[in-house]
């Protein structure tokens, strides 16, 4: 017998900012039954397409305090690593460390952190890394 992951969750202070804050990130939308709403203390997203992994964001009464133990890779798909970068500081990510030509140019990550300062990695789009 096995398990399969149904979502992932992302403890936070504000389950609907947050989860807004990833949707255009991600490209994704809210269950098609149960929208979420200012107040909501759980707030699940999912890749409209249903090909990607739900996101579940649930408030919790701590603050962040440490590294994340698990964080999210995003990979860009209409722009390259760099570009989506810099999209996603104008939309209030902050960079957490810059990995990029760790393995020779036009390699590596960016570490970037959400609002809530969860920890998440930019890698280089398909055609990026084809094109190497």
């Amino acid at each position: 017998m096995t398990s399969t992951i149904s979502h992932t969750t992302i403890d936070c202070r504000n389950a609907y900012e947050l989860s807004e804050w990833w949707k255009p990130v991600l490209g994704y939308t809210d269950l098609p039954d149960d929208p979420n709403l200012p107040g909501h203390v759980e707030c699940m997203i999912v890749d409209p397409g249903g090909a990607g992994p739900r996101l579940l964001f649930i408030e919790v009464p701590e603050a962040k305090s440490v590294k994340n133990r698990v964080h999210l890779d995003v990979r860009p798909t209409d722009r390259t690593r760099d570009e989506e970068v810099a999209r996603l500081l104008d939309e209030g990510a902050t960079q957490v460390e810059d990995h990029r030509g760790i393995r020779g140019d036009g390699t590596g990550w960016v570490t970037l952190a959400d609002p809530e300062g969860n920890e998440f990695c930019v890698l280089r789009s398909r055609a990026e890394v084809e094109s190497a």
